[in-house]
């Protein structure tokens, strides 16, 4: 079975392609992964699994399969064995080892290799997608600026707009589907280390008693930063999946910029709304932001 590194389009905002089909793979659970030399489909990251995978359709040979999921999959230097998401002992980028898009279908495509397939990403649910994960960035930068009062000193790390990055200083998880990003951040004892409060100060409220206003003033952002159409591109150095990629975007404070390997809008106005919902766990260690894109 011959393997190579896998080239994606998917930053572009492509969703259909052809490529030749390099390899077919049985995986657990009678499925098969097969994998092209090139694709359109985002597959699951397997170090940071924020972004549910594409589906859509792969058709060879002329019969057309239902890609029920696509994973991230890699062969080390040995080339012995496919491991396979979780399995994967190294993180994304290792140089050592290949990295590859697995289309997983429920039914062995006979004769496959060797063949050009047809690639076709649903496309609604990757705009759903797109637009969630996009308004995951937005959220990161309007929560950096509201919060930077509540810092004590200097946490050695800013954003794009030279906030203190509570993003990814608390940052504990990140998960999004179709309708919304859920962004879970701790509030304990490192954080506070490094200058961070959640308690009354300096004529600040308690975090706790300053939530509604806090939503207020993120959501007004928010919406201002949407009404501007602000236009979105990701930064590509390379083909390749494990290229570094970066998020673009031209609002009116400046060029915000932040890595991320996933799929995004080509502009703000896309969407009709941007809003997300703050709340603290019962004890008061994480702060959760559910937020829900809505499209024009």
């Amino acid at each position: 079975m011959t393997l190579s590194t896998t080239h994606v389009s998917f930053p572009s905002g492509a969703t259909t392609g052809e490529s030749p089909v390099v390899a077919v793979h049985p995986l657990d659970g009678g499925r098969y992964a097969v994998v092209t030399e090139a694709t359109p489909f985002h597959p699951l990251d397997h170090t940071w699994p924020d972004q549910p995978a594409d589906l859509g359709t792969l058709t060879v040979g002329g019969v057309a399969h239902p890609v029920v999921d696509c994973l991230t999959g890699a062969v080390g230097p040995d080339g012995d064995g496919l491991q396979v998401g979780a399995d994967i002992p190294v993180r994304r980028g290792d140089e050592a080892w290949a990295w590859l898009v697995l289309h997983v279908v429920e039914q062995e495509p006979a004769g496959a290799v060797g063949q050009v397939a047809r690639l076709e990403v649903d496309a609604d649910r990757r705009a759903r997608l797109s637009a969630a994960h996009s308004g995951c960035h937005l959220l990161a930068l309007a929560l950096n600026a509201a919060l930077a009062p509540r810092w004590r000193k200097d946490p050695g790390r800013a954003d794009a707009f030279g906030n203190p990055d509570f993003d990814s200083l608390a940052m504990a998880s990140s998960v999004m589907d179709t309708e919304a990003s859920t962004d879970t951040y701790r509030l304990g004892k490192s954080l506070r280390k490094k200058g961070f409060s959640t308690e009354a100060a300096e004529g600040l409220p308690a975090l706790a008693d300053a939530l509604t206003a806090l939503t207020e003033t993120v959501n007004a952002q928010l919406a201002a930063w949407v009404a501007a159409d602000a236009p979105v591109r990701i930064e590509v150095p390379g083909p390749e999946l494990t290229a570094r990629r970066r998020w673009h975007c031209e609002l009116p404070v400046g060029t915000a910029e932040i890595f991320c390997g996933g799929t995004h809008l080509h502009h703000l106005g896309e969407l009709a709304e941007l809003r997300t919902e703050l709340s603290l766990s019962e004890d008061g260690s994480e702060l959760v932001a559910v937020t829900r894109p809505k499209r024009a």
